[in-house]
């Protein structure tokens, strides 16, 4: 931002001493426009010393994904995305036939266990269990009485939700790939953490009469950015996240305008 071109230094009107038309040495004051030195970069100094920048749903040291920042007046419009509770998807990686003392692959081995009779249908069904305990949970925390002319309006834009702090609720899951001893699940969910999603994948395992560790957790999207909206590392520059920010203001206004 500093190393952009900054703007032009104010002008102010000064009466400087001129030689006089009719010369002989003499000097008369002239009205003059002249730059105000208190702008002058030597004198101002850099423009910008400090940047507010705030963050989204924070990621942990052992996920990645999408991770929305807020740059200025960006904090506030993070704040009322925030008080939107919208829905965040997630791909998880697990492996059966191993726990650990934090459900990831790099914990501390505490047993292992056969795998072999799992099956891609098992697996669905406990999913599906999951899935259908979570719903009933999201309607009674969005507190909404099902049976009025409101309920069935959100429910058509999908927007029944907890519009208020609740234990994560898992609104919807499946299977992306099995191919034992791994497999991956898409979950889409709310008011979660990284290592609740963990500790599921381990519940799985246990529910399937085995056991399972996390080996990966990757956000896909945060409520409207998804994981082509994000800069990788290498585009961490002020042009890309200017463009960024472009390329995603309508999308946040139209999110806020339709919840709020």
């Amino acid at each position: 931002l500093n190393a952009a071109p900054g703007r032009a230094p104010r002008q102010r009107v000064r009466f400087l001493p001129a030689p006089a038309p009719g010369g002989g040495g003499a000097v008369e004051l002239v009205a003059a426009r002249v730059p105000v030195l208190a702008d002058h970069p030597l004198v101002r100094g850099p423009r910008f010393r400090k940047l507010k920048i705030g963050a989204g749903h924070r990621l942990d040291v052992k996920s990645s994904g999408v991770f929305v920042l807020g740059i200025g007046h960006g904090n506030k419009l993070l704040t009322d995305l925030y008080n939107c509770h919208l829905t965040k998807v997630y791909t998880v990686g697990g492996l059966f036939g191993k726990a650990t003392d934090d459900f990831s692959d790099t914990g501390n081995l505490i047993e292992k266990t056969t795998f072999d009779h799992i099956t891609r249908e098992k697996l669905e069904r406990i999913l599906a269990v999951i899935q259908g305990t979570n719903q009933k949970a999201l309607l009674m925390y969005s507190n909404i009485d099902m049976k009025t002319q409101e309920a069935y309006e959100l429910a058509v834009k999908g927007l029944i939700r907890p519009m208020g702090k609740s234990p994560p609720i898992i609104t919807a899951v499946r299977c992306l790939q099995f191919a034992l001893p791994e497999f991956q699940l898409e979950i889409h969910c709310l008011h979660e953490t990284q290592q609740y999603l963990r500790k599921m994948v381990h519940e799985i395992g246990l529910e399937l009469k085995s056991s399972a560790v996390c080996t990966q957790v990757r956000r896909i999207r945060d409520g409207v950015f998804t994981v082509d909206d994000a800069l990788p590392r290498t585009q961490w520059n002020l042009q890309s996240i200017q463009e960024a920010i472009r390329n995603c203001q309508l999308k946040v206004e139209a999110e806020l305008e339709k919840t709020l």
